[in-house]
């Protein structure tokens, strides 16, 4: 029994890795496209770029690993089934249940493994994704001027640059401040360099000029200058404390959600989150015995289990969107909450109760053996 258990659970656990890293690749291309433009307009490096799109697999991963076991399960068990391994064990024996242990025992680690992920990694590496991207996007002395191209900065600054040596040196500026919507101003200067002080990075400007439209004359006023200098970092606009949302949040914060403190709106996606986080795991052990229920509990078929399978897919599927509408109506209604853990557990117990009554060939068995010759 116990090699059998290990045979199975081999290919599980090899199907679940191959599955699982898949599908990861595929989510971690999207989420790399969508991010590609802060290293174009913001000038990041790679090794920044690559700490940030690994920052955000963790949370993909709560989705990726139910939803790869469910596969690997059919999968595996299917072709059981269509080598005739199935009937070999059933005929040595083995109930539903002996069949399943593999399977199970997979589920069971994923489900750790995804409680692991739902209640810690998640939210430390959401909360560092973000302030990663606030520092980024807020700290102006981490922006890398951009030749050929008008680089915009905050509220209301332009600067165009035409070119750049190799000893740093700016060529050709051209800069529009509009920080101050009443009075405008455009500069110009054949070079500079970009420079960095106590109070925050700056442009030196060499030989160049400023233009001002005062507000009501219709004349032009231009200022020759031999240097300028012009403050980047007022151009990061407001740089106070960030606010956090659900997903960044410690459990502890979630349960101790303060209504007056975030609002209604934000107390309310707190305590989702907080219940999502403890009911996500299980759809783990839910997946896999809606795919084992569907495989074991069938009678035996030459023809293949065709519609075996897309029944198992249409009620996985059925169950995740489920998950997501109850999740977005309990953001609305708080009365929704216990709905979330009702769906969790609907999978579970008819799982269990599916793996645990007679097989129905061998009710036709007693059925057909019971009628007098």
């Amino acid at each position: 029994m116990m090699g059998i258990t290990r045979y199975i659970l081999r290919q599980l656990a090899v199907g679940m890795v191959f599955v699982s890293a898949a599908l990861a690749c595929v989510l971690w291309l999207t989420q790399s496209l969508r991010l590609i433009e802060m290293i174009v307009t913001q000038g990041i490096s790679v090794g920044t770029f690559l700490l940030l799109t690994g920052m955000l697999m963790p949370s993909f991963l709560v989705v990726i690993i139910p939803i790869a076991l469910f596969a690997v399960i059919l999968f595996t068990y299917n072709k059981l089934n269509s080598d005739r391994e199935l009937v070999v064990l059933r005929s040595a024996g083995l109930s539903n249940w002996a069949l399943a242990r593999p399977a199970l025992i997979l589920a069971g680690i994923a489900t750790i493994v995804a409680y692991a992920l739902s209640l810690w990694v998640i939210p430390l590496t959401v909360q560092s994704f973000r302030e990663l991207q606030w520092s980024i996007r807020n700290d102006i002395s981490n922006i890398l001027l951009q030749e050929g191209s008008f680089n915009k900065f905050g509220n209301g600054l332009t600067i165009y640059l035409r070119a750049r040596n190799g000893d740093g040196e700016l060529l050709g500026i051209l800069v529009h401040d509009r920080r101050n919507p009443d009075k405008p101003v455009t500069l110009m200067a054949e070079k500079g360099a970009m420079v960095f002080t106590d109070q925050g990075p700056r442009i030196l400007m060499i030989n160049g000029n400023r233009q001002q439209l005062p507000t009501g004359t219709g004349q032009l006023s231009v200022l020759n200058f031999d240097s300028y200098t012009v403050d980047l970092n007022t151009a990061q606009g407001d740089t106070g404390p960030r606010f956090r949302d659900a997903r960044e949040r410690s459990m502890v914060e979630l349960f101790n959600a303060n209504r007056a403190e975030l609002g209604d709106t934000d107390y309310r996606r707190a305590k989702v989150e907080f219940h999502q986080r403890l009911t996500s795991p299980l759809y783990c052990l839910g997946f896999a015995l809606i795919a084992l229920v569907s495989l074991l509990t069938a009678s035996f078929d030459r023809r293949g289990q065709t519609v075996t399978i897309l029944t198992a897919i249409g009620l996985m599927v059925a169950t995740q969107a489920a998950a997501l509408g109850l999740a977005n109506l309990a953001s609305a209604n708080p009365a929704f909450l216990a709905s979330l853990y009702i769906l969790a557990a609907v999978p579970l117990v008819l799982g269990v109760w599916g793996l645990t009554r007679p097989p129905r060939a061998n009710l036709f068995r007693r059925r057909f053996s019971a009628q007098p010759v």
